[in-house]
């Protein structure tokens, strides 16, 4: 049996943490920037956790 690969693209867009939550970064921050305020721009710059309802999903992406 071949081994599993991991889904690259998932790879690129999440990170694991160090106690093994998922961490991934916000939408609607590459363009169209000019009428979103400066409060909202710096919110979508941070990080976020996957959504425990999204977990075993994403999680399974990543396992090899």
């Amino acid at each position: 049996m071949p081994k599993m690969k991991t889904k690259r693209a998932a790879m690129k867009r999440f990170k694991r943490t160090g106690t093994g939550k998922l961490k991934r970064w916000h939408a609607n921050h590459s363009h169209i920037l000019t009428k979103k305020t400066r409060k909202r721009k710096n919110r979508l710059k941070k990080s976020a956790l996957v959504a425990s309802a999204d977990f075993p999903r994403v999680n399974r992406l990543l396992q090899a």
